[in-house]
């Protein structure tokens, strides 16, 4: 194979997955990680990917993902972010029924379902469009007002959708941890979210190292048994104890500190 052969194969490998990681590239196309880095570093010098710790992303161009793509224009702890999706999409089975929240870190986990037959549930707008594209999964879009900021429904009419909707996991994310509980900043967001959680057999929180310690103006919920906390960094230890103590799961990406 040529070095050319291998960089269009790799190249239309990312297209179709939008991500893939060292390990993947290597097994699937029988090379070594050092020749993968190097393909990766030239699709990036042409401008079709952008490179992470232990992966890449395709760059996106359509207007849609411009406009939301959170995981590009939110250069703020990406490879803890991609680290968390890499960890969260791997407890996905296909067939399942899953609820992603908005947000760039469940939008990162979304990426990386893309081969993965599911029946999802979102009010994301850059979910329900990146799947759209994909083709592969049963999506279903709640209603509501669109939340410009973060391209998201809310209000009563999602909250009504989900009031009506079981999903055997939901994927949330949330601006702040503490020992109390997680954080976030509207209330609409916070109502849709407890909605998501009541609807959910399993609930994951996808939450980076930098939202440890920060509270918002509500508090979207306590811990719960049902909760399994995915997270770069062991959080202090008064969060962690309120974790164990709601029977919560407190789980940390490979090579946390």
């Amino acid at each position: 194979m040529t070095n050319r052969q291998r960089l269009h194969l790799i190249e239309s490998y990312i297209r179709e997955h939008r991500y893939a990681d060292l390990h993947t590239l290597a097994a699937r196309f029988a090379i070594s990680l050092s020749t993968v880095r190097r393909a990766l570093d030239q699709l990036e010098e042409k401008g079709v990917l952008r490179r992470h710790h232990g992966g890449a992303s395709l760059v996106e161009t359509d207007a849609v993902t411009r406009e939301y793509d959170f995981v590009a224009r939110d250069q703020h702890h990406r490879d803890e972010k991609f680290a968390i999706a890499r960890l969260v999409a791997g407890q996905v089975r296909p067939g399942m029924s899953v609820i992603l929240d908005g947000g760039s870190t469940t939008y990162a986990v979304a990426r990386l379902l893309a081969d993965k037959r599911l029946q999802v549930i979102t009010n994301s707008l850059p979910i329900a469009g990146l799947f759209s594209e994909i083709g592969g999964q049963d999506t279903q879009v709640t209603g509501g007002s669109i939340y410009g900021r973060l391209g998201v429904l809310l209000g009563p009419l999602c909250e009504q959708s989900l009031a009506q909707t079981h999903a055997d996991l939901a994927i949330l994310g949330g601006v702040g941890i503490t020992e109390t509980g997680i954080w976030n900043f509207n209330a609409l967001v916070v109502a849709a979210q407890r909605r998501m959680i009541a609807a959910a057999d399993r609930i994951i929180f996808v939450l980076d190292n930098s939202k440890f310690g920060r509270k918002a103006l509500n508090l979207t919920t306590g811990f719960d048994a049902r909760f399994t906390i995915v997270t770069d960094t062991r959080p202090a230890p008064e969060v962690a104890r309120a974790i164990q103590s709601a029977g919560a799961k407190l789980t940390l990406t490979p090579g946390s500190r």
